[in-house]
This record gives structure tokens, sequence and C-alpha cells, in this order.
């Protein structure tokens, strides 16, 4: 546990959430980026259908203490609160729901919910160019940035790399286990070439639980960052420079 952080000191206390394919992290971060409470981390349900989650959530947050509003990070795509896809949790589950919505019911805090990637983006870029971050875990998450303003959501996981095989499906976790690290780092190594080429970054920050398995020399524009930016981020969320980001105010909750 982090040591306590004077509340007064603190600010507004950001209950940041990641929500991945294998676990459920969870921290309360002042507005300076430190760890006032936290981490906290528990498997991710299976199957992971929506209402497992919320439940495993809400019973991470009682761990945590006080916080006053509520930034979640999902692998997937979300618009406007809503749940369009979510490729390595069950996107039959999940198309349609009201994520932010529901956590907000339960912790009566208001709610933004982003991208994963993009948050995590949030927790490392320098806001100068265009930067390009990769997640590598269950999946593989993408986001970009132009000056650190966040670019439309696409996800880059679900695109052909091959024929018959998608990013996720050729970097993913399944992909690493079946090949093993060393031809992993290999198809890593095209991925970047790929990206490089394609979108011209001037920075790509790669992170996730399975970057710490790269061993391949990259190149100067591309650096791995920590797995734990996937909460750090959470604050950032909350900048004024996101409020685009959101076509309706925060998740409200019942008085």
């Amino acid at each position: 546990m982090a040591p306590e952080v004077s509340r007064a000191a603190a600010g507004p206390l950001t209950l940041a959430i990641d929500i991945g394919g294998s676990h459920l992290k969870a921290g309360v971060m002042t507005v300076s980026g430190e760890m006032a409470s936290g981490p906290v981390r528990v498997k991710t349900p299976k199957p992971a259908k929506p209402e497992a989650v919320v439940t495993s959530l809400v019973a991470l947050a009682g761990q945590l203490g006080s916080f006053d509003r509520i930034s979640m990070g999902f692998p997937g795509v979300v618009r406007s609160d809503t749940i369009l896809t979510a490729p390595n949790l069950g996107t039959p589950y999940w198309h349609g729901f009201r994520l932010g919505a529901a956590i907000a019911a339960h912790l009566k805090k208001p709610v933004r919910v982003l991208n994963d990637a993009s948050v995590q983006g949030l927790g490392v870029i320098k806001g100068r160019g265009l930067e390009c971050v990769l997640t590598m875990g269950t999946g593989m998450g993408f986001a970009l940035f132009q000056d650190g303003r966040i670019a439309p959501h696409f996800e880059m996981s679900q695109h052909p790399i091959k024929t018959d095989e998608t990013y996720d499906q050729y970097l993913g976790e399944a992909a690493l286990q079946s090949v093993g690290a060393e031809h992993w780092n290999k198809r890593l190594r095209k991925a970047i070439a790929i990206l490089e080429t394609v979108i011209n970054y001037d920075t790509l920050y790669i992170g996730g639980g399975n970057a710490k398995l790269i061993e391949l020399p990259l190149p100067s524009k591309v650096k791995t960052v920590s797995n734990a930016a996937g909460i750090t981020g959470g604050v950032r969320l909350w900048d004024e420079r996101m409020d685009h980001a959101f076509d309706e105010a925060p998740a409200s909750f019942a008085a």
C-alpha cells in the first residue's frame, strides 16, 4: 500500500480502474499522480460478464478508502459511456452496456470511461508531436495522440496483419503462449515496422503486462513503459484537454 497522503494536499482523489482480460486493477490517485491508496488487483471473472465485473470492481473500490471521482480504462471501443466492443471479454456480453453509469450507481461518484490503451497513453505521453501507444496483454491495445490531444479511437488490434490473423491474434497472450517469447519478439518487430510506415509516429510507447518480455533491440523512437500507467493515466482523464473525448457529461448517479 502507498503511504497515506493528506487529503488537503491531494486535491480531488481519483479512483483509477484498469480492466484487463486477465486482471482488474485499481488505485486512488492524487491530482499530481501519486498513489494515495493501493494499488489492488483481482483476477478478471470468467466468463467476464458485465454484472460479474462490476461486482468485482465495487469490491476492489471498497478496499481503497475515499475518493471523489472515477476513471476507467476498458479493453474495447467506448462511446459516450456505452461499450461497443469487448474483443477479449466477450462483445456479445458487453455491447450496449453503460459501464460508467453502472459503476456510478454503486459508488455514487462521477465516472469517465475510455479505451484502456488511451488511458495508459495519458500516463506516459510527453504531449509533443505524434505519439503512439501499444499495450501488450491479453490482446493488443492501440492509441494515438497529437501534441497531447487524443485522436479518435480505432481498433488497430482488429485489423489484419496477415491474411487470416488480426494484430490481437498475432501478438496477444494466446499467440505468445503458442509460438514462444523468441518468435513473439520477431512478430513484434514486424508490427513496429508496419506501424512506423503507416503512422510515421514521433514516439511509440509499448506497455502492458507482456512488455516486460520484449528482448529485441528497439529503435530510438520506441520506448517500453510501466504497466502501472494503466492506473496512473486515469488522473489525466479528468484534465480539461480531455473534455472533447466525452460527448456527454460524466456518468451521473442518483442523489
